[in-house]
């Protein structure tokens, strides 16, 4: 029986992901190579190991409520002075992020904590690092764009060698919601 550092966030998929760690790295950030590009859920937080399946059953029944939307990233933005960081914005998909997180840390799950800053879903670019980097982050991603459909989340938990690593994987198991205005097949609907 031991102690885990775990993880839960929203993987920034390719090409996005690896180019943005990529940046990080080049901005002069060590952490860059040991952290997935990612928009947290729920941030490093100790646990019991033996707590693990518990976690992940409360992660599955978050997923199964969950659906598919999209995420967007444009811009960037940064925590300074509070914290030294420098980010991509979420502009679409940020409100989904709200709701998924505040799912994940449920007061009557196994991983209710508090937050040390109030929920904001943004893509760390730069940590840590001195401020004339800081600030070619932030101007050098300024017209970064990207998005995609988020279909899910997964579970990391960080090794001794301070890499995170995915544990498991967590699909929406809610279908996508036709788009407005669009023709319904009525026999698929009365063959379920």
């Amino acid at each position: 029986m031991g102690t885990v550092t775990i993880g839960v966030s929203i993987a920034v998929p390719e090409p996005h992901g690896s180019l943005l760690q990529q940046r990080r790295a080049g901005f002069g950030d060590a952490a860059a190579h040991g952290i997935p590009t990612h928009v947290t859920l729920l941030p490093p937080t100790e646990v019991d190991d033996s707590q693990l399946p518990a976690i992940e059953a409360h992660l599955a029944e978050v997923a199964a409520a969950g659906r598919p939307f999209p995420m967007r990233l444009r811009g960037t933005g940064t925590f300074r002075p509070l914290s030294p960081v420098v980010f991509v914005q979420v502009v679409e998909g940020a409100e989904a992020c709200t709701w998924l997180q505040k799912q994940v840390r449920d007061a009557s799950g196994p991983v209710a904590r508090e937050l040390q800053f109030p929920y904001h879903p943004h893509v760390t670019v730069a940590h840590g690092i001195d401020d004339a980097a800081m600030d070619r982050a932030f101007e050098e991603l300024a017209d970064y764009e990207a998005e995609w459909p988020c279909t899910g989340f997964a579970l990391y938990e960080q090794g001794a060698d301070g890499v995170w690593r995915k544990l498991r994987e967590f699909t929406f198991g809610r279908a996508v919601v036709p788009p407005q205005g669009t023709p319904v097949d009525r026999d698929s609907l009365h063959s379920r």
